[in-house]
């Protein structure tokens, strides 16, 4: 289980990041299928880790949410 962040990008699409995991970004044209995207992207991501034998680095619970 990863912990992720969606938002709605400028252009309209629903990006999904996660933060564990640098560089893995999805998006969709809906929560949902952004959270689909993110799913796919995150096992694509973890896969090529393995493959050129790199860590696969744990998920790190330790966001925090403010509005300044």
């Amino acid at each position: 289980m990863r912990q992720v962040l969606i938002y709605q990008g400028d252009s309209g699409l629903w990006v999904a990041e996660v933060p564990s995991l640098p560089g893995c970004v999805s998006q969709g044209e809906t929560r949902e299928e952004a959270i689909v995207n993110v799913r796919e992207a995150i096992a694509l991501h973890t896969d090529a880790l393995l493959a050129h034998r790199q860590p696969v680095p744990q998920d790190r619970f330790d966001a925090v949410l403010i509005a300044v």
